[in-house]
């Protein structure tokens, strides 16, 4: 039997396409990721973010297919988070290990008017309020980090205004620094305590998240990749390429009584600081002020969200946990490959809108 033709039709059962939604606002997309090892040695594993398996107002998976010539291929999900992800495993020997997915979603633009109440915001309860205050490994919620928050939030009462304080002081004393690889790890309690508070997304927003955490205000991440360039005439909010394998994205939100949880972007404002053209523009440059105002309450979604998960164990690997699941990550010999070398680990992902 032709493996790729097995491959094909066996996913489809497992992960349908859906209809596409037709609703005003709705763009869908289509991403494709392919990823090979080369060189291998020993049992070689390949794990792969799949699209948020919960539907949301703002975000719709339409189901993914996957084809290769992977013996082993199938959904997995982290028990904590519910992560989902396409996990493949080839055996000893075996030439070429490949594996592709295509993943098909529909998004729009999401906004929350935080001063307007909500009839129909989902109140959290007690479980899931101390599931989003609670510390991960990365993102410690005493110490340094709750003492710094309390500085911040002085004088604020409600959760809209501690958030509101966090996000702007967030925005004022960090920095996007393009040293640093990938998406950073999120290492909150290093950058207090260095005094060092340069980084990307994934250090500045989950700064964010540990900081609201920390004073009670329930707060998550929210991994993904950028897939189409920005509608604002923001060029750093935007890919202007199909080719996306470098466009990983981390978000955050907020939840606020009375609201549900509220978008915010405190990263995305340090990067049209640092990225805009001309580049390095002032705080105080109406482009930067435009973004700052709309990045507390709203996300653009040329963007594909994969979960909200931390401290990922990957499935049958006896590798390290993972901070976060937003790269394709392999290993072969039970060493791991380097997720954030796309060119050395041989993978790639694009990107098309359909509708």
């Amino acid at each position: 039997m032709d493996r790729r033709a097995f491959v094909i039709s066996a996913a489809a059962a497992v992960l349908p396409w859906r209809i596409a939604f037709s609703q005003s606002g709705w763009r869908t997309f289509e991403v494709t990721t392919r990823a090979e090892v080369d060189f291998a040695e020993g049992v070689s594993r390949v794990w792969l973010p799949l699209p948020l398996a919960v539907d949301t107002e703002w975000h719709r998976s339409l189901g993914s297919a996957w084809s290769g010539n992977a013996p082993r291929a199938e959904v997995v999900r982290d028990g904590k988070y519910g992560v989902t992800m396409l996990y493949a495993e080839w055996p000893a020997g075996h030439a070429a290990p490949r594996i592709e997915v295509t993943s098909k979603f529909s998004t729009r633009d999401r906004a929350v008017d935080v001063g307007r109440p909500d009839a129909n915001a989902k109140a959290l309860g007690p479980a899931e309020y101390a599931f989003y205050t609670a510390p991960t490994e990365w993102i410690p919620t005493d110490g340094i980090v709750r003492d710094t928050a309390r500085g911040i939030v002085k004088g604020a009462s409600s959760d809209v205004e501690k958030a509101r304080a966090i996000y702007e002081w967030v925005v004022d004393n960090t920095f996007r620094d393009p040293k640093v690889r990938g998406c950073g790890w999120g290492d909150i309690k290093t950058m207090l305590e260095t005094g060092n508070l340069g980084g990307k997304c994934g250090d500045l927003n989950a700064l964010f998240v540990g900081l609201a955490r920390s004073v009670g205000v329930p707060a998550r991440d929210v991994y993904g990749i950028r897939v189409a360039a920005s509608a604002h005439g923001y060029r750093s909010l935007g890919v202007g390429t199909p080719m996306i394998s470098k466009a990983q994205h981390c978000r955050a939100e907020f939840y606020a009584q009375g609201a549900g949880w509220v978008p915010v972007d405190p990263a995305d404002v340090r990067k049209v600081v640092l990225e805009e053209p001309p580049g390095q523009l002032a705080v105080s440059d109406p482009k930067v002020v435009a973004a700052r105002k709309r990045l507390f309450g709203s996300w653009e979604m040329n963007w594909l969200a994969y979960n909200m998960g931390h401290d990922i164990a990957l499935p049958h690997s006896k590798g390290p946990k993972l901070p976060y699941l937003m790269y394709p990550n392999g290993e072969t010999g039970n060493e791991r490959l380097d997720q954030l070398d796309p060119d050395a680990f041989k993978y790639t992902i694009s990107a098309r809108e359909i509708t």
